[in-house]
């Protein structure tokens, strides 16, 4: 769940940027309830931060700091059909009152919804050193 933080605050960072950049087109005003296009389009910022990460290398920054890194079943990398159901899973999983999350507790292979549905899962890399001084 510490990754999830991390992620999310530079996410947040990056909905804003991506707001900023949108706000001209609509004359600088907020956006209203009734224009959907705006909520599709952080949906996409959001599949694209995700996919971008998870596609090159497996870690967004949340994922590198607690060495954790995302593979597909295999262990090699993961494919943007992986992402996006992977990303839209984990969407179904807090929508569940983070059911899809809490699975890990009870599944054999620690698996969540989200990594059974997308064939991915989440590992824990060995430490970089194995206790070797600098």
């Amino acid at each position: 769940m510490g990754a999830v933080i991390y992620d999310s605050l530079l996410l947040l960072a990056v909905l804003f940027l991506a707001t900023a950049i949108v706000l001209p087109f609509n004359a600088g005003e907020a956006f209203s309830t009734d224009q959907y296009v705006f909520p599709a389009y952080l949906l996409a910022v959001s599949l694209v931060f995700y996919g971008w990460f998870w596609t090159h290398g497996g870690q967004t920054l949340g994922l590198k700091s607690w060495k954790i890194k995302l593979c597909n079943q295999d262990g090699g990398s993961v494919s943007w059909q992986q992402v996006s159901i992977r990303f839209f899973a984990a969407i179904l999983s807090w929508t569940c009152f983070g059911l899809g999350f809490l699975w890990v507790l009870f599944d054999k292979n620690r698996l969540s919804w989200h990594d059974r549905l997308s064939k991915t899962r989440l590992v824990l890399l060995a430490a970089e050193n194995n206790g070797q001084q600098n």
